[in-house]
């Protein structure tokens, strides 16, 4: 049987470079990030979520109107941006939990 992880699906989504800095020294890390802010990471990755929908509908209208004969792509556009928007759904509720919390503490 297969094992398949967390960070193998985001490998499959993100490719080799979108999560290469998991595995590094903390210093390594700092270096990369540096002057990269939170929004700006946000933006982007809103950005890739939305490419892979659009590409995702391309797809299934190609396959639709036979421009495109191949499942095997269609599938695979379908399951990045499944993937993909998962993801952002699961950033999202554990920002909206962050933001509860902080509410809730007292001052």
């Amino acid at each position: 049987m297969k094992n398949i992880s967390v960070e193998t699906q985001l490998m499959n989504v993100l490719g080799p470079q979108g999560i290469s800095s998991s595995h590094g020294s903390n210093a390594k890390k700092a270096q990369q990030h540096e002057g990269v802010s939170f929004s700006d990471t946000l933006k982007s990755s809103l950005a890739d979520v939305n490419k892979y929908q659009n590409d995702a509908s391309q797809a299934v209208q190609d396959f639709v109107t036979g421009d495109n004969k191949n499942i095997t792509d269609t599938l695979s556009a379908l399951g990045k941006a499944d993937m993909s928007f998962k993801l952002t759904m699961q950033v999202r509720n554990k920002l909206l939990d962050a933001y509860k919390e902080v509410m809730r503490m007292s001052v």
